[in-house]
Parts: C-alpha cells; sequence; structure tokens
C-alpha cells in the first residue's frame, strides 16, 4: 500500500517537473533564434489570500521565482508575457511588474483579452509592450474588498497606494500623468465603478502600449532584441580581447625596455 502511495507521488512530481505549462502556465520555446520563456497571467493575479479553487488565477508564488529564474538562466535569452487577467491582488501584481521591469534581458508583454486592473502595471512592465486589437483594459482607482474604517488614514493609505501604481504606469509607458488620473476618475462610463475601459488602438494612441499587434509581431519583436543583445555581447567581447592584447603588448614592450637600459 505504501509503495503504492509513494510510486503515485512520484508519478504526480514527475508530471508536474514535465508538464510546466499545466503546472505554472508558462513554456519554453528553443529555436535557433534563440530560447524564450512564455509565461502566462491569466484570470485573477492571487495574492495573501488564497482564492476558491472554482477561480481561474495566477499565483505570485509561483511567477516571482520563475521570473528570478529567467533572469538567471544563461540558457534563456528573452521573455514573452502573455496577459489575460481580470486583475487582483494589487501588492502582488505590482510586485511581479516590478520583477518584470528589473529584468536585464529582452521582455516582451502582450495583451489578449483583458488586462485589467492591476493588469495594467503588468502590461507595461516590459521593454515592449503589444496589444490585440480586440482587447481591452480597465483603469480604475485602488478598490479594498472586506471591512474599511471610515477614517482619512484610510483614505490617505488608498491614495498612497494609488499613487504607487500611478508613477509605475507612467515610469514605463509613454502616457502622460495627466491622461491616466483623467481616466481612472473618469464617471459615466462603468456602471458600477470609477474609471475608464480604453480597447486596442486607443490604447497605443494615449501611450500606454507601445503597438498594436498578435503573437507573431511580439516574437519578432523579442527575437530583434535577442538579436540586439547578442551583437552588443559580440561587440564587447571583441573590445575585451582587444584591450586585453594592448595590455600585454604595453607589458612586454615595458619588459623590453627595462632589459635595454639594465
Amino acid at each position: 500500500m505504501d509503495e503504492n502511495k509513494e510510486l503515485q507521488e512520484t508519478t504526480q512530481e514527475t508530471t508536474k517537473e514535465e508538464n510546466p505549462i499545466l503546472e505554472y502556465g508558462s513554456s519554453i520555446i528553443q529555436t535557433s533564434k534563440g530560447t524564450v520563456h512564455v509565461l502566462t497571467i491569466v484570470g485573477q493575479v492571487e495574492g495573501h489570500q488564497v482564492l476558491p479553487p472554482s477561480s481561474k488565477s495566477t499565483k505570485y508564488e509561483h511567477v516571482m521565482p520563475l521570473l528570478a529564474m529567467v533572469e538567471e538562466s544563461e540558457a534563456i535569452d528573452g521573455l514573452l508575457v502573455l496577459l489575460n487577467t481580470v486583475g487582483g491582488d494589487v501588492e502582488a501584481g505590482l510586485g511581479i511588474a516590478e520583477l518584470i521591469a528589473g529584468m536585464s534581458k529582452p521582455t516582451v508583454s502582450l495583451v489578449l483579452g483583458g488586462g485589467h486592473s492591476i493588469g495594467v502595471p503588468l502590461a507595461v512592465s516590459a521593454k515592449r509592450s503589444f496589444i490585440a486589437p480586440s482587447a481591452a483594459m480597465t483603469i480604475h482607482p485602488v478598490r479594498l474588498n472586506g471591512l474599511v474604517i471610515g477614517v482619512p488614514q484610510t483614505f490617505y493609505y488608498f491614495e498612497r497606494v494609488q499613487e504607487r501604481i500611478t508613477q509605475f504606469v507612467t515610469a514605463n509607458s509613454k502616457i502622460k500623468r495627466e491622461t491616466f488620473t483623467e481616466l481612472m476618475l473618469k464617471t459615466g462610463e462603468l456602471a458600477a465603478d470609477v474609471g475608464s475601459v480604453i480597447y486596442g488602438q486607443e490604447a497605443v494612441e494615449l501611450g500606454l502600449i507601445d503597438e498594436i499587434g498578435g503573437l507573431s509581431s511580439a516574437l519578432d519583436c523579442l527575437h530583434g532584441m535577442i538579436r540586439e543583445r547578442r551583437a552588443l555581447a559580440a561587440a564587447g567581447r571583441r573590445s575585451a580581447e582587444a584591450f586585453c592584447g594592448l595590455l600585454k603588448f604595453c607589458e612586454s614592450f615595458r619588459k623590453r625596455w627595462q632589459r635595454r637600459w639594465r
């Protein structure tokens, strides 16, 4: 009985290792153009509270170490982030966005379906962002579920959290701060909330997203960034080799000069 249980557990662990798409929503694509890690952020971004099993979610405790692995791995050349999220935990989503924005490797994001709420910072966190023509993005103020204490400190806290999101979005996109704030506080567009819904071409015109495009456009952009990074690395190696050669020549010349004047 114990042997059967151990065999079952081993099989499950092996299946998880062999099927990262099923477990973490990610995959690795290896071609002659480079090795790309594909990360999907779908459903709700799950943070410090566990969502019900019936909810489709992206767990930040899975994504964060995965991003660290992508950054450090010599076998991976770039990251493609596929987004179709309704939002979720602000702290978790902003933490993931900060990690992506801080990566040195080429990163490209693609909004498919929707990049709502905290999905907006996630969409702009990559070095280059794309959005499908039919995709939508909802911009609204920070909300909180559960008990809210009606004191000035609570509203001040909301204001500070919203300021963090606004600063991140405007720093990682071309949208103006005034435009983003206006969209966030707009009334009359959402039935039960304050804010705005913008679509593919509009997001590009506002400067929130870089380009309209689909999967092929995002991959072409990412492969181009990988080629540029490889070219810079090769040029750096050649410069280092030339400098080392110059140092060796100078050292050899110095030794000959010293021997001559002894």
